[in-house]
């Protein structure tokens, strides 16, 4: 269970150009469920699902991951924490030009200190479940749009995280790589993760 008690978050407060992204928000998250969030540019999801993720801390209220207040936890622990529990599929997929696909997926597991075998071997079974088994050696910015959405999901579950959050997956793809993509989440529900993602995508609602 992930919830957030009144949480808003101002940027440069104090300054003439604050600005509040997220306000009061009062939001439970069951899980092995799918919670998305909809709304429009500009409305603060892709900060709410940072909060969510530990990836940014409100400037007020709490953020609880299974009745633990992870807002006021060290950077250490809260970064400790992120790796273990959460997997994260960012807006602009943010691969690492110039390292291979089996590279960007194998990197965030390299913290963890994990046999190099190991993790080769999985991020190799991850490809090979999103169809990107003949890609792993080609350079990330030689892939399509929806290579490079498949891959960043591939990263996001090196860890083998729970929760995976989803920035907005659909919003560079056409209608068949969306629903490919959302086909993908699917099955990842039907794993038992918990999904929190945002979109103004219909095809997710």
């Amino acid at each position: 269970m992930i919830e957030l008690v009144s949480v808003s978050k101002t940027f440069n407060a104090g300054q003439p150009n604050a600005y509040r992204a997220v306000r009061d928000v009062d939001l439970a998250i069951e899980a092995g469920r799918v919670t998305a969030l909809r709304g429009p540019s500009g409305s603060g999801k892709t900060t709410l699902l940072s909060l969510i993720g530990g990836m940014t801390r409100p400037s007020s209220g709490r953020v609880r991951l299974d009745g633990r207040d992870i807002s006021a936890l060290s950077e250490r622990f809260l970064t400790q924490l992120r790796r273990a529990r959460f997997g994260f599929v960012f807006q602009q997929f943010q691969l690492i030009r110039g390292l291979s696909v089996l590279e960007n997926v194998m990197l965030p597991a390299t913290p963890m200190g994990l046999p190099h075998r190991r993790v080769r071997a999985r991020a190799l079974d991850l490809l090979a479940q999103l169809g990107l088994s003949g890609r792993a050696g080609t350079r990330a910015q030689w892939l399509s749009g929806g290579e490079a959405q498949r891959v960043a999901i591939a990263r996001a579950l090196i860890n083998d995280p729970p929760v995976l959050i989803a920035d907005e997956p659909t919003a560079h793809l056409d209608s068949a790589l969306s629903g490919q993509i959302l086909d993908i989440l699917g099955a990842l529900r039907r794993q038992g993760r918990t999904l929190i993602l945002s979109s103004h995508d219909p095809l997710v609602f």
